[in-house]
């Protein structure tokens, strides 16, 4: 894998650098499934960043100078991928993004790629998960740029579609390989109108776009059958796995799951 092959070719990206005596907090990785119910697989591992203990995300992100935030960013995802290669995924990995470090920090992708090419994890199996809330300023570019990774073979999902105002405009605009509906609307559906309305309109814009579709947070038998009879097949929740720990824990399928 050559890494200038890689590199996205924008120009005028600022290095961020660290003010002397910065420190990023300890971390480590949990992971949580996210299940394929028809095929009774794993389909990916979401890698979710814990303190050295298993301390909650938050912990561990607001000891962050913000100076170091999107070298942070850049060296967590690193460390994701050889945590999990070690602990032997071989299906797709879903990697926290915040998209301004491409502009930010210069090898914000190209490290993460390295790093994959290095753990013998094929890139095609490595999917970018973009915050719907995170602000980006100019959309077009961020897609240029990122669309440069992805004619590579990276993957790129919007997460917690549904929570922010700029889901919409990226869908359009972007066209993701997946998009995470976000526990906000998963929560309760089956007895929620105005939610199924809306969920059953993004399930039909991702089928016409050929966008996969992911529930996230599910935590009920009611939510999964609902969600399951509107076609989707992806799932990520503690119905079926909650996260492991340096670890990748066992799945369960609930019900004709």
């Amino acid at each position: 894998m050559s890494v200038d092959k890689l590199s996205p070719s924008g120009q005028g990206a600022e290095v961020v650098t660290p003010s002397p005596g910065a420190r990023s907090p300890d971390f480590s990785y949990a992971f949580q499934p996210i299940v394929d119910t028809i095929a009774r697989e794993v389909f990916s591992y979401e890698a979710l960043i814990r303190g050295p203990v298993g301390e909650s995300a938050w912990s561990v992100l607001g000891g962050v100078p913000s100076t170091q935030r999107y070298l942070f960013d850049r060296d967590s995802r690193v460390a994701a991928i050889v945590l999990a290669a070690k602990l032997g995924v071989t299906c797709h990995l879903n990697l926290n993004f915040l998209p301004q470090g491409l502009y930010l920090c210069a090898d914000s992708v190209s490290a993460a790629l390295e790093a994959a090419a290095r753990s013998g994890l094929r890139l095609e199996r490595i999917i970018l998960e973009v915050t719907e809330g995170e602000v980006i300023d100019d959309q077009a570019n961020f897609s240029a740029r990122l669309n440069e990774f992805r004619s590579q073979g990276l993957g790129v999902a919007i997460d917690d579609f549904g929570a922010g105002y700029a889901g919409l405009n990226l869908l359009a605009d972007f066209q993701p390989d997946q998009i995470k509906i976000d526990m906000t609307l998963v929560r309760g559906i089956e007895r929620h109108g105005p939610r199924q309305a809306i969920v059953r309109a993004v399930i039909q814009a991702c089928a016409d776009l050929g966008v996969d579709v992911i529930a996230e947070g599910v935590e009920t038998l009611a939510e999964y059958l609902w969600l399951s009879d509107q076609g989707v097949r992806l799932f990520q929740g503690y119905l079926f796995a909650r996260p492991g720990f340096e670890c990748l824990p066992p799945v369960h399928y609930p019900g004709n799951a």
